[in-house]
């Protein structure tokens, strides 16, 4: 009895030791668990230094997106709207050209010669100065430009107006018919079209007047968008150039409301533009913009803005496959560009500066960019704390349980 009554005491003492060194192993093993933490992406001192670093083959370029480049952005932009790269140009008028079908009347005062009332093809005409006797026939333009009038010949017409043709036609027969003149008129037109195609009512080929059709005057032709204006672009190509603008900004701004000329090819796109939104912020998603764009600032507010506990306000990033004419020619013409003529560059943004609220207000988000806002250091460190804090409580918990 008195062996196991002195016993028991010692088997006491060895529990408290045991969780102890339990609890000490535990804590041992979660403090090195704390010596790495989750992180929603690279600081900003980690950004900073990629510069220079390779992406695709080729370096990255850091931009401090200050009020000049923006500026240089901003009027990147502007030269890429349809005035600026496509141009306007004045009403072209009635141009004839080949496959073109016109009606002609050639008129013949009498006494006729060429065109008597026993003429084939003839019509008498009673006016105030007497009988008057006329020739109509309808002529199509041959694919090589010509026409053939009779007791005229052939007649280069396309690419002359109506009028001129009809002077070239009394020019010809006078000396053959008694005081002859001509009248041209263009009964339909098939050499001066437009195509309209993509998200419009009805995709179709649209004949130019001689007032010269605008834009939206071709658009409402074909129907018109089938989607909202605000999510509607709209693609002009002109030869080998091509230009794409939100069709608000060509309704808005009645200047890229453009003449067009033939054989232009407008394509209408609902293609919703969309940004990237990481790191730092309240909601990291992707998220769609109207076609007429928003700003860095309306960019940043449709995400829920920088999490106070976590955004590091000098680290937001803007990742961009920039057009090398929006950037200083001074760093476009040493920066590597991608096959596709592009610069990797990421636009530094900093908030700490009450100034670049007003730069977030002007810079355009793109379709495709990618925002970035890094988070603090100071954050990871109130993270490590809290954690270590959580353990110690933890510890202290179980080491409590282990001894009672």
């Amino acid at each position: 009895m008195s062996d196991c009554q002195g016993s028991i005491p010692a088997q006491r003492g060895a529990a408290p030791r045991l969780g102890r060194a339990a609890v000490a192993g535990l804590l041992a093993a979660l403090l090195a668990g704390c010596s790495s933490f989750g992180a929603a992406g690279p600081t900003a001192s980690a950004v900073r230094k990629s510069a220079g670093t390779s992406v695709a083959g080729q370096a990255i370029t850091l931009v401090t997106l200050d009020p000049a480049a923006s500026a240089r952005v901003a009027g990147f932009e502007t030269g890429r709207s349809f005035v600026e790269l496509i141009g306007d140009s004045e009403a072209q008028g009635s141009l004839v050209g080949a496959g073109d079908l016109l009606d002609i009347t050639i008129w013949e005062a009498p006494p006729a010669v060429l065109f008597g009332a026993a003429g084939a093809g003839t019509a008498a005409m009673v006016g105030a100065s007497g009988a008057q006797n006329r020739a109509v026939l309808q002529q199509t333009v041959t694919t090589e430009g010509t026409l053939s009038v009779p007791f005229v010949g052939t007649i280069r017409a396309a690419g002359k107006s109506p009028a001129a043709i009809e002077r070239e036609i009394a020019s010809r027969l006078a000396g053959r018919a008694n005081d002859p003149q001509a009248t041209v008129r263009l009964a339909q037109n098939d050499a001066r079209n437009v195509t309209v195609i993509g998200e419009v009512a009805a995709s179709r080929r649209v004949p130019l007047g001689p007032r010269g059709e605008r834009l939206l005057d071709v658009l409402a032709s074909a129907g018109g968008p089938r989607h909202p204006v605000g999510q509607t672009t709209v693609q002009l190509t002109r030869g080998s150039t091509t230009a794409t603008m939100p069709l608000d900004r060509v309704i808005t701004d009645q200047r890229q409301n453009i003449r067009l000329r033939a054989d232009d090819v407008v394509t209408v796109l609902h293609q919703p533009f969309t940004f990237t939104a990481l790191g730092a912020v309240a909601r990291n998603a992707e998220i769609p913009f109207e076609g007429k764009g928003i700003t860095l600032a309306q960019a940043l507010g449709r995400v829920g803005g920088l999490r106070d506990d976590r955004a590091d306000i000098r680290g937001v990033f803007i990742f961009r496959l920039e057009d090398p004419a929006a950037l200083d020619p001074a760093v476009a013409g040493a920066a590597p560009r991608t096959a596709q003529g592009r610069v990797p560059v990421v636009y530094r943004l900093d908030l700490s500066d009450a100034a670049s609220f007003f730069v977030a207000q002007d810079f355009a988000i793109r379709d495709k960019d990618l925002v970035y806002v890094s988070t603090a250091p100071g954050a990871d460190l109130a993270r490590f704390l809290s954690t270590v804090s959580n353990l110690a409580f933890s510890v202290v918990s179980v080491g409590n349980a282990v001894t009672n």
